[in-house]
């Protein structure tokens, strides 16, 4: 009995003995140097969200909509994400996107240098995803997307940041009658001149679960989509295929320095969207004609009242006008992804608009077109 009591404690302490002088073998693959500062990343562990890829990425503008699908998808594949806040009750649900002590919280303020340094100092990578629909006060569009994007990547080359990528908006021109657009295209040009490796990416429209495009509209509270009748045309795009196409850019070398326009694969309507929705939500949804006058000083007062965030008559002026594409520009395809139709999936965002007497009902149109398909739903990956 004793004997064999004494032959288990043996074995138990050979195999500790065994795993504790086991030492972790890298190859050459888990070896990876950033062009420009010939910086190394090593990677620990085998991949994925408990393990590091050497890789410590910034991101401004985390709370907003496509910030949280950036740093869930940075997050995921072993990168120490630092998340820049300004409310931290706005970022308290970033924490498990990472595992532990992969997402830091820092605050900051876009007009001091010095917190602004503390965010970026230990990273490769910088992503500015700071971006205001509506003026306030405190924080112009050119206050925010010019002289905001100016300090930030002034900071990151003063800082030997390898990367820095820009998120502006699909349609930016300086030649623009809208306030926002003109200042995002002023934006990308002040980086480009502090940080001419600055990649520049202009997302169209995004719809997803947390969206003020799909939700306003199924709730019926998007009169701003009333312009033109609701004939101004937009190639909406999914806010998961954006930010993974922001995932790759972290990696790919070959991005760098170059402008990326990311759209939907299909142009509609702004009525052809209601449509959608009415087929989904089965509500009537309806677009009124108004007059673009009539609506802009409909925005302009709201625009007046404290803790507005439901329009501004410069969205108005935005929403009079079809998207324009670059010619030059490149696009999903450029990055080997292929953008989700909205109509195979709408039905994940719109169902929720329904009556409970009509809500498990399926949505089919037409010979398998715009039918959600088994294995197409998305989730946040």
């Amino acid at each position: 009995m004793l004997s064999s009591v004494a032959l288990k404690q043996t074995g138990r302490a050979n195999v500790i003995a065994k795993i504790t002088t086991v030492s972790q073998i890298r190859s050459m693959h888990d070896l990876t140097i950033r062009k420009k500062t010939n910086q190394p990343m090593i990677k620990h562990g085998l991949g994925g969200r408990s393990t590091t890829n050497g890789h410590i990425a910034t991101v401004f503008g985390c709370t907003g909509f496509l910030g949280r699908y950036v740093v869930n998808k940075l997050a995921k594949q072993g990168t120490q994400v630092v998340v820049a806040y300004r409310d931290p009750d706005e970022a308290r649900h970033l924490k498990v996107t990472g595992d532990l002590g992969q997402i830091i919280p820092l605050e900051f303020d876009l007009r001091n240098k010095e917190q602004l340094t503390e965010c970026v100092r230990h990273s490769d990578i910088v992503y500015n995803l700071i971006g205001r629909d509506y003026e306030t006060k405190n924080f112009t569009f050119d206050g925010v997307h010019v002289d905001g994007a100016r300090h930030l990547a002034e900071t990151c080359a003063e800082n030997g940041v390898a990367r820095f990528i820009q998120v502006s908006a699909l349609g930016a021109s300086e030649d623009s009658t809208s306030k926002f657009l003109r200042s995002k295209a002023l934006g990308e040009k002040a980086i480009r001149e502090v940080f001419p490796d600055a990649t520049v990416v202009r997302p169209s429209i995004m719809w997803g679960h947390e969206d003020r495009f799909l939700n306003d509209i199924g709730s019926n509270t998007g009169w701003q989509f009333y312009v033109n009748g609701g004939n101004t045309k937009i190639r909406p795009v999914s806010a998961i295929d954006v930010a993974h196409a922001l995932e790759i850019m972290l990696t790919a070398e070959s991005t760098i320095g170059k402008t990326y326009e990311l759209y939907g694969p299909k142009e509609y309507a702004i009525k052809e969207i209601f449509e959608i929705a009415r087929e989904i939500s089965m509500k009537p949804l309806p677009v009124r004609q108004v007059p673009n006058s009539i609506l802009k000083m409909a925005a302009t007062f709201f625009d007046k009242l404290p803790y507005n965030q439901m329009v501004s008559p410069d969205y108005v002026e935005r929403m009079a006008h079809d998207v324009k594409l670059s010619p030059d520009a490149l696009t999903f395809e450029d990055l080997y992804i292929t953008p989700t139709h909205l109509e195979d999936v709408a039905i994940q965002f719109l169902r929720r608009f329904r009556s409970n007497a009509v809500f498990d009902l399926p949505y089919e149109k037409g010979e398998g077109q715009g039918q959600a398909k088994k294995g197409l739903y998305h989730v946040i990956d």
